[in-house]
């Protein structure tokens, strides 16, 4: 497909990106949908796995927006049985954050995971970047990233400082790359693991704070690399 995302609230264009939010809750399924309408998407719902299967059917969606914790087929068992049939990206909606569900859920198969409550803007940034990351949008490519002194290419994976090149490791590259492809938002630290995956979460804080030893004045009150509690890390771009 090659929809475009919205940049602004508005009603939704033909154009626009689909999705599809399975949840069993009725409120909650009428809440997201009327804030991703406002905001531009196009919008079904299904109330539960069976549901979904028959929209999925007669329809062709973006994204697809699955609550965890749904009776019957949940939404983990639902993520797997789709991603053996079928591409479209998947993000994940759920009440549990502890690590083991958000490993379970991205083994799955999904492409991103939101832990309720969660701020909408966030639902936000992370269906924008799932849409660029999938290859669903034609939205501009990003080439660099500024931060304070700091640019980021992230064809190159350099790093300079009012110009002066920045030494990094391989490692330090690629989550400066996770960061820079999703500037701005939140970066879940299970995507940030990478080949140390079965290290733990422990890997990602140690590689974090030798990132901040060469990006901070004060690592220990980082301006730019910023922790999300519970959730992982967040490089504060400029426009």
């Amino acid at each position: 497909m090659n929809a475009r995302p919205p940049t602004q609230p508005g009603p939704p264009q033909d154009e626009a990106p689909h999705l599809l939010v399975i949840d069993d809750d009725r409120r909650i399924r009428a809440l997201l949908s009327r804030y991703l309408v406002e905001h531009g998407y196009r919008v079904t719902v299904a109330a539960n796995a069976e549901d979904a299967r028959r929209q999925l059917g007669g329809l062709a969606f973006d994204l697809l927006i699955v609550d965890l914790m749904m009776p019957g087929e949940n939404g983990l068992d639902l993520t797997r049985s789709l991603r053996a049939e079928m591409g479209v990206p998947i993000l994940i909606l759920t009440a549990r954050g502890e690590p083991e569900t958000r490993i379970e859920g991205l083994e799955s198969g999904a492409d991103d995971y939101l832990a309720k409550p969660f701020e909408p803007r966030e639902l936000l940034l992370r269906v924008a970047n799932i849409l660029r990351r999938t290859g669903t949008s034609d939205a501009p490519l990003i080439e660099e990233v500024r931060f304070g002194p700091f640019v980021f290419h992230l064809q190159r994976q350099d790093l300079t400082r009012n110009g002066q090149p920045v030494p990094l490791t391989a490692r330090e590259k690629s989550i400066l790359k996770a960061f820079a492809e999703a500037p701005g938002q939140t970066v879940d630290r299970l995507a940030l693991l990478g080949q140390d995956g079965l290290a733990g979460d422990r890997t990602v804080d140690v590689q974090i704070n030798r990132l901040r030893r060469k990006i901070e004045d004060d690592p220990a009150n980082p301006l730019y690399l910023q922790t999300v509690r519970g959730v992982g890390y967040r490089l504060v771009t400029e426009a």
